[in-house]
C-alpha cells in the first residue's frame, strides 16, 4: 500500500465503523474504485484495535460506572445501578458471536458480492428510517433497560454478519423498535461494539499468527492513528447530529449508496 490508500481506508474506517452506513459497502467501493491490492491482514487488525480504543476512551466514566455495578450485581446477586446495561452487553453479544462462529465461512463464501451488499444497504437503512418514524409516532421512549431488550436486541445484531447491514445501524433499529430512546438506542448499540470489535480483532490475529506476511510498521502507525482520531470525533458527531435531526440523512444517504453499489 502506499500513504494514500493507507490514509483513505483509514479514515473510511473511522467514520463508518459508528455510522449506521455500514462499513463494508464503503470498504468495497473504495478498492474496486481505485483497483487496490488487499490490504492485508495486519492493517484490519490494526484499524479495528483503533476504533475500539477510539469507543473505550469515550465512554471510559461509563464502562468505569458500569464495571462497578457489574461485580456488585455478581456479590449482592441483584440488579444495582446499572448493571442491566453491563449485563446486556455482554447476554447481548452471544447471539451474533454464535452466528460468527457457525456462519461466517458461509458468509465469505456466499455474500461477499454487490448485489448482496447493495440490496443490504439500502433495504436495513429503509428499516432504520421506519423504526425511527415509528418510534416518534408513539411520543414515548425508555431511559431504562429491560432484560427482553437484551435478547432482542441481541438476535438483530447477529444479522450485521450480512454485509452491507451495519452493526450500528442494525442495533440501532431494534432499539428504536422496542422503545428505548435515541440517546440509549446509540449507547447500547456502541458499548455492544465493544465485545464485538474485540472478538473480531482476537479472529482476525488468530489468522494473522497462521500466515507469513511483512508489516510496514509506519503504515500501521499512520492507519491507527487516523482510524483512531476519525472513529472519536465520528462518535461525538453522530450523537449530536442524530439528536438535532435524527436519522433521515443515513436513511437516504444508504439508499444513494445502495443505487451506486448497483451501478457498479
Amino acid at each position: 500500500m502506499d500513504i494514500f490508500q493507507t490514509a483513505i481506508l483509514a479514515f473510511i474506517q473511522g467514520l463508518t465503523e459508528f455510522l449506521p452506513v455500514s462499513s463494508s459497502a464503503h470498504l468495497v467501493i473504495f478498492p474496486k474504485f481505485f483497483d487496490w491490492p488487499d490490504q492485508g491482514l495486519a492493517f484490519d487488525v490494526v484499524l479495528h484495535f483503533a476504533s475500539l480504543c477510539a469507543v473505550i476512551i469515550y465512554y471510559r466514566d461509563s464502562i468505569i460506572k458500569l464495571s462497578q455495578d457489574f461485580f456488585s450485581s455478581i456479590l449482592t446477586r441483584r440488579i444495582q445501578g446499572d448493571s442491566l446495561l453491563a449485563w446486556g452487553v455482554l447476554l447481548g453479544t452471544i447471539p451474533v458471536g454464535l452466528s460468527g462462529l457457525f456462519f461466517n465461512d458461509f458468509v465469505e463464501m456466499n455474500l461477499r458480492n454487490f448485489k448482496v451488499i447493495a440490496y443490504a444497504t439500502i433495504f436495513f437503512g429503509i428499516a432504520l428510517g421506519l423504526s425511527d418514524m415509528f418510534h416518534k409516532s408513539r411520543g414515548l421512549s425508555r431511559e431504562v433497560i429491560r432484560s427482553s431488550d437484551i435478547i432482542i436486541v441481541g438476535c438483530f445484531q447477529a444479522l450485521a454478519l450480512i454485509p452491507g447491514t451495519s452493526r450500528a445501524g442494525i442495533t440501532i433499529t431494534a432499539a428504536l423498535l422496542i422503545g428505548l430512546s435515541r440517546k440509549l438506542s446509540i449507547k447500547f448499540a456502541f458499548l455492544l461494539s465493544i465485545p464485538v470489535i474485540t472478538l473480531a480483532t482476537i479472529m482476525k490475529l488468530f489468522e494473522l499468527s497462521n500466515e507469513s506476511q511483512q508489516v510496514d510498521w509506519l503504515f500501521l502507525a499512520l492507519g491507527f492513528a487516523i482510524t483512531f482520531l476519525t472513529s472519536y470525533f465520528t462518535i461525538v458527531f453522530f450523537i449530536k447530529l442524530v439528536e438535532r435531526i435524527g436519522f433521515l440523512p443515513f436513511v437516504i444517504y444508504r439508499i444513494f449508496l445502495g443505487a451506486l453499489l448497483f451501478l457498479l
